[in-house]
């Protein structure tokens, strides 16, 4: 069985679907497809009529480019009101060798939240964080013999209200949910590397209306905070100082303006009709500097929040989200960090941009769920999955040309 996995990120701004083949824990991108969010408010569903047309429409749009019906996902929910706990457990080896197997693992895990989990709230993740074999911390315990297995984890739980109304839209439409993520967990797995695995660090997410803080100790998400602020304040402002439609606001923020004003050229303008219906000349580097002050802000409210989060030395800082793509914001980030931060690059074909971080994080992270627990796992039945190779081989490519490589790299991979 192939390895496809569909994740939906649940924004403020936009709703992002992505579906992607897993092949040796590499991502490949076979549909990215996105839409405005309408009926959502901070990654809430605030009206589930105008939400389900908006996630049909999504899903529609996805299909179209598959021609396979999605039936099941797994979906990014708000991180408001997580909660992170340290749990233990000890488990004997079911088999009579004493050897620890996949079963083994899975039963420690569901141990760790038996009767721990209030109704009200909903497990999101468990991480181990520590095994311990024979009285030695052991890295992987799989395979090795012992009378009983040591696991120490962190369980992550988000309130079962952050849930419900995205899981109503999408049975509305005749779609599952079959994990929930929270974009902490999912844009570190995009990020991570060996180098950071043995770090503590932090993720800064800025999105449209939040943005998330996290702390990350070795692999392991340990504490994480919801700041009410985003790239939506930065239109607001330009909207507010030069008096015009949020939608001219917007071009100006993304097209126009730039995240520093080193840069920034006071002869380069654009005009637009202020809501007066006046005439309003705007140069590139007046927008530019209100653009920078807000943007300063916001990383300055991130830095104050790692801080309260963590009492550990900060190794290094992931800034991710939309806005990371907006001109010269490495330029700020350099001034406002140094050498410590990191600005993340989505590198996998068909979604090259930070607005699908959290997305292809959620496959990359559910796929080491999957391998920690030996599961197989397909959006596609085998029908379908055979359906599928076949669609994609009678699209009439040369195997020689570079995309006819592209497409036997994506749809024939073992």
């Amino acid at each position: 069985m192939r390895k496809f996995i569909a994740s939906l990120d649940v924004g403020s701004s936009l709703l992002k679907l992505i579906v992607g083949e897993v092949v040796k824990d590499k991502v490949n991108i076979l549909a990215c497809v996105d839409t405005p969010s309408r009926g959502i408010k901070k990654g809430y569903v605030i009206n589930t009529e105008s939400a389900t047309e908006c996630f049909k429409e999504l899903f529609q749009k996805c299909e179209s480019i598959l021609d396979v019906k999605i039936r099941k996902v797994i979906v990014s929910v708000p991180s408001f009101y997580s909660e992170c706990f340290l749990e233990e457990v000890k488990v004997t080896p079911t088999n009579a060798d004493r050897i620890i197997k996949n079963d083994d693992i899975v039963n420690a895990i569901s141990l760790t939240i038996k009767d721990k989990i209030p109704d009200n709230r909903r497990v999101v993740s468990v991480q181990p964080s520590v095994f311990k074999i024979n009285g030695e911390n052991v890295n992987n315990p799989l395979n090795m013999l012992t009378d009983e297995l040591i696991m120490k984890s962190v369980v992550v739980t988000v309130p079962e209200k952050n849930i419900i109304g995205i899981k109503t839209c999408l049975e509305n439409i005749g779609v599952n949910i079959e994990d929930v993520i929270i974009s902490p967990l999912a844009d570190y797995y995009e990020a991570r590397n060996k180098e950071i695995n043995k770090m503590v660090g932090a993720i800064i997410n800025i999105g449209e209306e939040t943005t998330t803080v996290s702390i990350i100790n070795k692999g392991i998400l340990t504490n994480m905070e919801v700041i009410d602020i985003g790239g939506a304040n930065i239109t607001n402002d330009l909207s507010y100082v030069y008096k015009i439609n949020k939608d001219d606001a917007t071009y100006l923020k993304e097209h126009i303006a730039l995240s520093h004003t080193r840069l920034a050229q006071p002869n380069e303008s654009i005009t637009f009709t202020d809501k007066h219906g006046d005439m309003v000349k705007i140069n590139q580097y007046d927008a530019s500097e209100i653009v920078m002050g807000r943007m300063i802000e916001i990383i300055n409210l991130a830095k104050k929040q790692i801080n309260l989060l963590t009492k550990k030395e900060i190794s290094y800082i992931i800034v991710t989200g939309g806005v990371t793509e907006s001109q010269d914001f490495d330029i700020l980030i350099e001034e406002l960090f140094g050498n410590i931060a990191i600005i993340n690059k989505v590198e996998e074909i068909g979604a090259r941009s930070n607005k699908y971080a959290t997305s292809i994080g959620m496959i990359k992270y559910f796929n080491s769920r999957l391998k920690l627990k030996n599961e197989k796992y397909s959006i596609l039945t085998e029908d379908e999955e055979e359906q599928f190779g076949l669609a994609s081989k009678r699209i009439n490519l040369s195997e020689n040309t570079i995309l006819g490589k592209l497409f036997n790299y994506f749809f024939d991979s073992d």
